[in-house]
């Protein structure tokens, strides 16, 4: 008599199916290493399905311990991927229960008032009216710097202050670091389409050169709105141009979704 061997991916992939992100999950933790830390969930005790990576261990100060082989363990899922069989899980989230639901309860597009905590190298904090505090970072909104402005800066503090109030658009919740992700250029009309509303592939413009690089030289051409010259017309005559230079330029392409300028040499 014949018979087939269910496959134990199968098994895994209909627990799954019952696991969602938002959940909260119990389990044992059967494995520690410096890259995860592996959960036998609750209901399954085949194998572990149950994974936290290293920033889901703890929003606390760092270095923090991990939880050792054979200890329960109480968190939320973040993320569930059923072919390979894994959920993926956040330890912090139920370390900090009010933070996880503040941020869960927001919707993208909402707007999210606060100040202007702290500016780093790696971009902005904002301290948010609403919600309780972070545990670590000095605020619970982050902004990316390209999420500053439509307009090109060199540095963050061209755009925003440190104690500065701010009107932001949410955009997502950042499992990871326990942060509101948000936009400050959102709330503001975006320049380049306002400009493509009003110039057409072939007119001549005057403009003024801000940056000369390997790939080319970038020149202002309106207010906040910048073009590029390719390397191979990067010449006036016989004389190379140069930062500060006006010149006289074509349009060649316009990319609404790019945003990007094309431009062409007049001479």
């Amino acid at each position: 008599m014949s018979g087939t061997t269910a496959d134990p991916k199968d098994d895994a992939r209909s627990f799954l199916a019952g696991v969602h992100v938002g959940d909260v999950c119990s389990g044992t933790v059967a494995e520690t290493s410096h890259k995860e830390i592996a959960v036998v969930l609750d209901g399954f005790p085949t194998r572990p399905l149950g994974f936290v990576g290293p920033l889901d261990v703890s929003w606390g100060p760092w270095p923090v311990a991990p939880p050792k082989p054979k200890q329960r363990i109480t968190a939320v899922v973040t993320a569930v991927d059923s072919e390979p069989g894994r959920a993926w899980l956040s330890l912090a989230a139920t370390e900090q229960p009010r933070l996880w639901a503040f941020l869960q309860s927001l919707r993208p597009g909402a707007r999210l008032a606060g100040r202007i905590a702290s500016i780093e190298r790696y971009g902005v904090f904002v301290e948010l009216d609403e919600g309780p505090r972070h545990p670590v970072f000095p605020g619970v909104g982050f902004l990316t710097f390209p999420e500053l402005s439509w307009r090109r800066f060199e540095d963050a503090t061209e755009v925003v202050r440190v104690g500065e109030r701010v009107e932001c658009e949410f955009l997502r919740f950042d499992t990871v670091h326990g942060e509101a992700r948000l936009s400050l250029r959102a709330t503001l009309p975006d320049p380049f389409q306002a400009f493509a509303d009003t110039v057409a592939v072939g007119q001549t413009l005057r403009g003024r050169v801000t940056k000369v690089l390997p790939f080319g030289a970038f020149v202002q051409i309106a207010e906040g709105i910048e073009g590029l010259l390719r390397p191979q017309v990067l010449t006036a005559g016989d004389e190379p141009i140069g930062e500060g230079d006006e010149v006289g330029v074509v349009v060649a392409a316009v990319d609404r979704l790019r945003r990007t300028v094309g431009l062409a040499w007049t001479g």
